[in-house]
């Protein structure tokens, strides 16, 4: 698909308002702690689906039918998988790296051998797949909960968060000691921290829990503790000083984890380090200055990755706002920047020149509508809200993004 973007983006600088609780006539819920998403503007939108706003009428009725399912789903623990960590412990979290295979050659398989971007059945073996169905579970019901307020939504939620968290009997001890094994190679990987990436969104939906009776002071407590415990295990274990010298999509989403994580626990001291450095450590070594992201652009699912990386740079310019660091601005003097890398694959998908990089999958260039409305948001700039709506399919309101990242201007709603 070619679309006509015969223009050129400006470098502006964001001056918008600090994400963050905010007041609103919807009522206590609408006073979310939010990290990721904008509390203020979300607390519009249960405003306007109070309200019976026809434009998100499609879109809230998706959502109760994705809550309804996930009224079905779960429990989750790690207690459930077949495969015993090394450590004798159930209760620590094991998984396998997706792109490593047996080795035909060799009688047992072992060491496995690498195929990039073949994600190997035996993945779907552990923990990494009950984190996922949970994650994906609570994310649906607290969102659910908070724009209808009702409350079994919560109540369900709360109870796939104590039983992956909280419980003595199912908990999952705060590591990832076991991420990401390769049999015959090794018991796990500061790789493998990028499987609990999700949870950075978690902490979100548990602030959209926060007015709920199901969701207890206790609970909030426990599971605070519970991410104080694996902060400190992502900043001071050898796996999360491995992740943190990584140099691509893995450095990014690490950054977001730990800034996630640090400011659910009230730690804003280590969220702020870690964002400061993030516009040298992260953005001016990851894009060039034409906007490529070499490092994704190397891998077999070129684009997926290039995605994938940019969403998390994404994230951190959101959590940056929490602290004053403006990662949206952020630019070196030979013009790296975000921004810049997101006009490169808005050119190189949209835009008429071909995508040159090896993509074994299907090139999908809807996975860029999440970025292209929060560029929308971030900048102010109507030709990635014009972008993003050429991309829809079908019924464009029935979507999950404008009840998160609601359009800004009058009449985009």
């Amino acid at each position: 698909m070619a679309l006509r973007i015969g223009w050129i983006f400006p470098t502006l600088l964001l001056a918008a308002t600090v994400c963050g609780p905010s007041p609103s006539a919807a009522g206590d819920t609408s006073r979310a702690r939010l990290f990721l998403l904008d509390a203020g503007r979300l607390a519009k939108t249960r405003d306007r689906v109070a309200a019976g706003d026809a434009a998100l009428a499609p879109a809230v009725a998706q959502l109760r039918k994705e809550a309804e399912r996930a009224l079905e789903a779960g429990p989750f623990s790690v207690m459930d998988k077949k495969a015993v960590p090394p450590s004798g412990d159930k209760h620590d979290y094991l998984s396998v790296g997706p792109y490593w295979w047996p080795d035909p050659d060799k009688p047992d398989g072992k060491p496995y051998i690498r195929r990039d971007g073949e994600v190997n059945p035996e993945r779907h073996q552990y923990d990494n797949v009950a984190l996922s169905r949970m994650g994906e579970a609570v994310d649906t019901l607290a969102l659910a909960y908070y724009l209808t307020g009702h409350e079994p939504y919560s109540k369900h939620a709360a109870g796939l968060l104590r039983t992956w968290f909280l419980d003595p009997d199912t908990r999952m001890n705060p590591h990832l000691e076991y991420g990401q094994a390769i049999p015959g190679r090794c018991d796990g990987r500061g790789i493998g921290i990028i499987d609990t990436t999700r949870l950075a969104r978690l902490v979100d939906a548990v602030g959209m829990l926060g007015s709920s009776a199901a969701w207890t002071p206790g609970d909030q407590k426990g599971l605070q503790l519970w991410f104080r415990d694996y902060l400190k295990w992502l900043i001071e274990s050898d796996h999360g000083r491995a992740e943190s010298r990584t140099r691509n999509n893995h450095a990014t989403w690490y950054d977001v984890q730990v800034v996630s994580f640090a400011l659910f626990v009230g730690d804003e001291q280590t969220a702020g380090r870690v964002l400061r450095e993030a516009g040298a450590r992260r953005i001016a070594t990851q894009i060039e200055p034409d906007g490529r992201q070499p490092l994704e652009l190397a891998r077999t699912k070129s684009f997926d990755y290039s995605t994938m990386n940019l969403r998390g740079m994404f994230d951190l310019a959101t959590l940056g706002r929490q602290v004053g660091v403006d990662l949206w601005g952020f630019r070196t003097d030979d013009g790296r920047s975000i921004r810049r890398a997101l006009d490169w694959l808005v050119a190189h998908t949209l835009g008429g020149q071909p995508w040159s990089h090896r993509q074994i999958t299907r090139l999908r260039p809807q996975a860029l509508r999440p970025l292209l409305r929060r560029a929308a948001i971030a900048y102010d700039e109507p030709r990635y809200e014009e972008l993003y709506r050429e991309l829809l399919d079908g019924d464009f309101r029935a979507g999950r993004i404008d009840l998160i990242y609601p359009a800004v201007r009058a009449g985009t709603d």
